[in-house]
């Protein structure tokens, strides 16, 4: 029977393992490793009932609130072959607040132990995409992910396989390199409704020393996939009578096509530790073609019958990070700028013109945001943030000028 232990997970900013770096280190002691950490926090938006990515949509005759926004309790048993060495892994999350309990991550991982660089992973477990959506929630500065990675990837996690190259021998010449690929059903912790499958893969390098006190990291990701097209209507951005308007495609020969899926990412962290403490930079661009419906860029969780059409549109998006210790990395300023444009094709004159018909859907969105992190204890901090959300103008009567949807959040995070 494994010793229980503890333990407070202090995850780096390029975090790439599925497994927390606590529990890799007392691998060799311990067999199980329970760790978690709750967010309560206190929300303040600037009008009542707004759509909201920070924290989910408030609701109509709602302008401020308290809310439990996660609360996850994780379970790591590490099984050890007769020498000692890694031989599998079991890994089980789950979050519970107010909204409900749900599973987050579910999955085992098996590891190779003849040349010690390979590992396969088969469950429910986050998507190797990117540097902010596999960065943990406990360890993200910024109190939610981009807007961006909420619509496309939303969940952050999905049902697949997933093989691993990272040397575990600190004298290998690729020991800083790593590689993910995986196969996912596409549907995130849903079950999947077609029989196609998504391939992710990210190649990133942990952070390489280029100075004295300065380390630069990063990773290109690649998501290709997509879902089945159950009905023949597909509709793409196009110019007709000098109008920009999705013109539909409605051939016989669509249905059974695959609607696409497909991003582009890369993504670059830099540190430089100063006597004053610690300046980060971190920045991603991600890009490519998403299959959405006339209302939502978000990839349909069921298939698409009758009249529904497949809309696909090219988007882009992205974000910067600069955050400064002050003194001692309790205490953090943080800024972020990040946006998502889910139609690049269209600005904000063409939506809502006479003849047009894209929609809210269509809109680019922006947001400015800044907050203060301080350190009570080990165990328990607190985060100040301000979130400005600007969008397009466009002629749609809803959206002629800038909605006022910031929202202020003051959260206290205990970990344990």
């Amino acid at each position: 029977m494994g010793i229980l232990l503890f333990v407070i997970r202090q995850e780096s900013f390029c975090q790439e393992t599925l497994i927390s770096d606590s529990a890799s280190e007392a691998i060799n002691k311990h067999q199980l490793v329970i760790s978690g950490y709750i967010q309560p926090q206190f929300q303040l938006a600037a009008q009542k009932g707004i759509h909201s990515y920070q924290g989910g949509d408030f609701a109509a005759e709602v302008n401020n609130r308290f809310m439990l926004r996660r609360a996850r309790a994780k379970v790591e048993y590490h099984l050890l072959s007769k020498d000692r060495k890694p031989s599998a892994d079991f890994v089980f999350q789950i979050n519970g607040t107010e909204q409900g309990v749900s599973i987050k991550d579910v999955f085992g991982r098996i590891n190779e132990n003849r040349l010690k660089m390979f590992s396969l992973s088969v469950g429910v477990f986050p998507l190797p995409f990117g540097n902010e959506l596999t960065l943990s929630s406990m360890s993200r500065e910024s109190p939610e992910r981009g807007r961006m990675s909420q619509i496309l990837l939303k969940g952050e996690r999905d049902l697949g396989a997933m093989i691993s190259f990272r040397p575990r021998s600190k004298s290998h010449l690729l020991k800083n390199w790593g590689w993910n690929v995986g196969v996912f059903n596409g549907t995130g912790v849903l079950s999947d409704i077609d029989s196609r499958k998504n391939f992710v893969s990210r190649i990133y390098h942990l952070p390489a020393k280029i100075g004295k006190e300065t380390f630069l990291s990063g990773g290109i990701s690649v998501y290709h996939g997509g879902m089945l097209q159950n009905t023949k209507y597909r509709y793409k951005v196009a110019r007709q009578n000098e109008i920009k308007l999705f013109v539909v495609d409605s051939a016989n020969g669509n249905f059974g096509k695959s609607a696409p899926k497909n991003h582009f990412g890369a993504d670059v962290q830099w540190v430089w530790n100063g006597k004053r403490g610690s300046t980060a930079i971190r920045a991603e661009y991600i890009f490519g073609t998403q299959t959405g419906t006339v209302v939502s860029s978000e990839t349909p969780l069921t298939l698409l019958v009758g009249d529904e059409g497949h809309y696909i549109r090219k988007f882009n998006g992205g974000y910067f990070y600069l955050i400064q210790d002050i003194f001692s990395p309790k205490y953090q300023l943080v800024l972020k700028y990040d946006w998502y444009d889910p139609n690049t094709r269209v600005t904000g004159r063409n939506i809502g013109a006479v003849g047009s018909n894209f929609t809210a859907a269509d809109v680019k969105y922006s947001t400015f945001g800044g907050g203060f992190i301080f350190g009570i204890s080990s165990n328990v901090k607190g985060l100040l943030w301000y979130d400005h959300v600007v969008n397009e103008k466009t002629l749609l009567d809803d959206l002629r000028k800038d909605i006022k949807d910031d929202v202020f959040t003051l959260r206290l995070q205990f970990e344990f």
